[in-house]
């Protein structure tokens, strides 16, 4: 179990530093004030009728960087600081969560498979560590149920692992839309664009060190398993 220990606080420290990295960013580039004056809402509604999606919300969620996109109700969620701010920071993340709007208007065929399995994913998050422990606790005295057990805890958290990684190109494709809306609607000067590219550049990040992380936790327990055989 050492290892996984020190996989995990190592995934743990690059994760930190990547969030925080983030935050500083958005921090930075929330200086950096629209010329256009628009409000992260105002955006958000303007790339909405531009790509001709009406039948969108766009509302303000309390918290910071809680914003997303909801295609059950067909809601565009902004943080209360995105949603009434004007600046390069509340650009970059309102055009990107109506990046993924456009992807549900368009059925960009990752977010169609993200969404398929995510009531999966649900169970399979909640139930994974539970059952592999049990399966560990099982399995050290020998037991058969154990080992099947722990064999099932891998399994579902292979479908998080999975998960994770189809979350990639669902976020970069709607970051690549936002970026390219921003520039081709003039909606930002050179420098705000740069803020937004910077960004998101480091929002991506949080997704692929959490992929990464989830790939090698799972490889680790499957490596457990093999040894126990």
């Amino acid at each position: 179990m050492i290892g996984y220990y020190v996989m995990a606080g190592l995934v743990f420290l690059i994760s930190m530093y990547v969030s925080n990295k983030l935050k500083s960013k958005f921090t930075k580039y929330s200086k950096v004030h629209l010329q256009n004056g628009m409000s992260g809402k105002e955006i958000a509604e303007k790339m909405l009728s531009d790509n001709g999606i009406t039948d969108v919300q766009v509302i303000s969620t309390p918290g910071m960087l809680t914003d997303h996109y909801n295609p059950a109700n067909k809601t565009v969620n902004l943080s209360e600081g995105v949603y009434q701010q004007r600046n390069a920071a509340a650009a970059a993340v309102a055009a990107h969560e109506c990046g993924h709007a456009v992807q549900h208007a368009k059925a960009y065929s990752w977010l169609k498979m993200r969404s398929a399995i995510v009531p999966m994913v649900g169970v399979a998050s909640k139930l994974s560590n539970f059952v592999i422990m049990a399966g560990l606790v099982l399995a050290a005295s020998g037991s058969l149920l154990g080992q099947t057990l722990f064999l099932i805890g891998i399994i579902l958290f292979a479908m998080t692992t999975l998960f994770a990684f189809i979350t990639l190109p669902v976020e970069f494709d709607a970051s690549k839309r936002a970026l390219v809306w921003l520039e081709d609607k003039n909606m930002v000067t050179q420098q705000e664009l740069s803020g937004a590219k910077d960004a998101l550049k480091w929002a991506a990040r949080t997704y692929v060190v959490a992929a990464i992380g989830s790939l090698a936790t799972l490889l680790y327990f499957i490596m457990m398993f093999l040894d126990r055989r």
